[in-house]
């Protein structure tokens, strides 16, 4: 069947060929990806985000959202893709597949990825992810299945309260499903969004971070309509999650100061988007749209020479937050 998938503006998406299983995935993606769009574009209240098609010559394509020069959020990206094709044994093994053959292994992906960069340094950066993801063998027989995804908030001010308040949030929704999802996919969270290179540093304070959930597999005895409840749930969650933060703190006061501060750590997000984050390198291995792939990256940043901060700063403060700790032992009420 031909994945019935369409842009907001009522086009059709790229054609893909896409059993019962896989047109449930390229369905679902859809509805989040319009639902999340329509929560940004109120939340900045002002701009509209501008949709561009592609398409992958491999197979697939995908629907890019763009927000630029809002209100509230400088740069916002919302993209959501369904991509096939093959992939090297290796590549295949490096996502972490089972039952790959020793030569090339047909996939098929679909999911949601976004972050956006507000304009004020009051109001942290997000960023969250979804995705459904399939191994083949060249037969079509279905070798491994499963989710990912995961959200994180990178602030640029000390509000501890802001902070907890996205993880309490966040354990909510996972602890509807199972007790044992976040504590599981928090320290994942914590672990993965770091910069290694410069001695393990955070790239914020986390949220969660999940990859392989196998439906029928996972400890937390999720089967298939479970595992979807669990990261539509995921992927809805910044409405509670995020959006408050944004009302919060989008009027606040700020100077050159504080400024400059969110383009320095803008550049470790960068940094991280680049040398470590998965998505990005699948995207550049699998023949994306370059300009869908690099969304992520904020519109300005800096890298000045070796920065440091005075001992009680706002900044040095922040950067104490970025060390992973209990947010959910932390009040997630305004001061």
């Amino acid at each position: 069947m031909t994945a019935p998938a369409t842009g907001r503006d009522g086009t059709l998406s790229p054609k893909v060929e896409a059993n019962p299983r896989q047109a449930r995935a390229i369905a679902w993606i859809h509805r989040l990806h319009d639902d999340v769009t329509a929560l940004f574009e109120r939340l900045d209240g002002r701009e509209r985000f501008r949709e561009d098609a592609w398409e992958r010559a491999e197979g697939g394509g995908g629907w890019s959202r763009v927000l630029t020069d809002g209100a509230v959020f400088e740069k916002a990206g919302i993209n959501r893709s369904v991509v096939f094709g093959r992939l090297p044994a290796a590549a295949a093994a490096k996502l972490g597949g089972r039952g790959v053959s020793d030569g090339e292994t047909r996939f098929f992906a679909t999911g949601v990825s976004l972050v956006v960069h507000p304009r004020s340094p009051m109001v942290p950066t997000v960023h969250l992810n979804v995705r459904y993801f399939e191994l083949h063998d060249d037969d079509g027989a279905l070798r491994d299945a499963w989710f990912g995804g995961g959200t994180d908030l990178t602030p640029y001010m000390p509000f501890v309260e802001d902070c907890a308040h996205f993880h309490h949030v966040l354990a909510r929704r996972c602890d509807a499903f199972h007790p044992s999802l976040y504590r599981r996919f928090k320290p994942w969270c914590d672990e993965y969004f770091r910069n290694t290179h410069r001695g393990g540093e955070a790239r914020g304070v986390g949220g969660v971070f999940f990859d392989h959930l196998r439906p029928g597999e996972d400890e937390s005895g999720l089967d298939l309509d479970g595992a979807y409840a669990f990261a539509d749930a995921i992927g809805r969650s910044l409405e509670e999650a995020y959006a408050p933060l944004v009302d919060r703190r989008r009027d606040l006061a700020y100077g050159e100061r504080e400024k400059q501060f969110q383009l320095v750590r803008r550049g470790r997000y960068v940094e991280f988007n680049l040398v470590h984050d998965r998505g990005t390198h699948f995207g550049l291995h699998t023949a994306a749209r370059i300009e869908s792939v690099l969304m992520s990256l904020p519109p300005l940043a800096a890298w000045p020479y070796a920065p440091a901060w005075e001992p009680g700063s706002a900044e040095a403060r922040l950067l104490e937050l970025l060390r992973p700790r209990d947010w959910l032992a932390e009040s997630a009420r305004v001061p």
